[in-house]
């Protein structure tokens, strides 16, 4: 009862003049004014509630928020890190795969350097015994050195043959400029008509593997008088 009193005179504190049917009938309704009172008083304690859960909301909100950006850049970072590894894995894996190949495709190439400079001495003596022989002596009439002869011209051209198959070409470069990484200079000598730096004169035949010098050429070379 002594609630429904605090709420009645509360109720009929003068605020502002009211109309005396309504004063009437708050008097004779003290339990209906202290209720829509108390009413009154939840809803605004329900408001008050309400906002400070939205603010406690907002700043939890903000803060997971902060933490998730914080994350996120750590996360780009290790990415870009992640990345920039990958990369240049990839790059050093294409340089050895690259290496890798120019060691195969030269060992393909190079491979039988060994004995093509053997068979070079066999294409020197061939050459050699062509030329010795006497070409006055090559007649009808002596049909064992002709034939002989014959021979020897035809097993050097074969031999050639096989040499330009698997890229081992000559160099006989007589009357040629001087060139240091496919010539070897035994001597130099004035020559009248020939130009100061030339080749005058091939002392032994050179030979190229596929553009690399095997062999150099055995030369001699024209200089001032």
């Amino acid at each position: 009862m002594a609630a429904v009193a605090q709420c009645v005179r509360g109720a009929l504190r003068p605020r502002l003049p009211l109309h005396p049917l309504l004063s009437a009938a708050i008097r004779t309704s003290p339990r209906l004014l202290c209720a829509a009172t108390q009413q009154k008083n939840t809803g605004q304690n329900l408001e008050e509630d309400q906002s400070q859960s939205q603010n406690e909301h907002k700043a939890e909100t903000s803060s997971a928020e902060k933490l998730l950006a914080e994350e996120k850049a750590k996360l780009e970072e290790q990415l870009k890190e992640v990345t920039d590894k990958y990369k240049r894995a990839l790059a050093d894996a294409e340089n050895v795969r690259q290496r890798s190949q120019k060691l195969v495709e030269e060992a393909k190439l190079y491979g039988i350097q060994s004995f093509c400079k053997d068979l070079l001495e066999v294409a020197d003596i061939l050459e050699k015994a062509t030329e010795s022989v006497p070409k006055e002596e090559i007649k009808d009439d002596n049909p064992h050195l002709k034939s002989l002869y014959e021979g020897l011209v035809m097993t050097e051209v074969q031999i050639q043959k096989v040499f330009k198959k698997h890229g081992l070409l000559r160099l006989d470069p007589v009357g040629a400029k001087f060139d240091p990484y496919e010539h070897e200079a035994l001597f130099h000598t004035p020559m009248e008509g020939k130009e100061p730096g030339t080749i005058a004169l091939v002392s032994k035949i050179g030979y190229k593997l596929h553009g690399r010098t095997l062999r150099p050429a055995l030369v001699g070379v024209v200089k001032d008088p």
